[in-house]
């Protein structure tokens, strides 16, 4: 099992989204986040003062998928999450061994508890 975490633009959120229910991803975690990687912030102007925004506004999605299906679902989010001829802060995209899945619920584990 693999866990894959993106960090993505909030607007490619739908995108991603139904390009990974397309091949039949049913579950997700979504968080809004903040950070700053090249894009190092932008400037803003507030009534008509200037503001520098130093961590911008992400989605960090997190999936735990059997290790056979990563590189489709990171193709998926990868072509999905890409804005128009690829900009800097489209995202990254992060692909993590997992030990153990436990459903709380029911007590199953490994695969069939994702």
């Amino acid at each position: 099992m693999k866990k894959i975490e993106a960090i993505i633009k909030p607007f490619k959120l739908d995108d991603v989204k139904e390009a990974l229910n397309d091949i039949g991803i049913k579950g997700m975690t979504i968080s809004e986040v903040k950070g700053y990687g090249r894009q190092k912030g932008h400037k803003e102007i507030y009534r008509g003062a200037e503001y520098i925004v130093d961590f911008i506004p992400k989605i960090k999605i997190e999936l735990v998928v059997k290790a056979e299906l990563v590189n489709e679902i990171v193709d998926k989010i990868r072509n999905s999450a890409l804005t128009d001829g690829g900009k800097i802060g489209d995202g990254k995209i992060f692909v993590m061994p997992i030990e153990e899945v436990i459903r709380v619920r029911t007590g199953e584990k490994g695969v069939e508890a994702i």
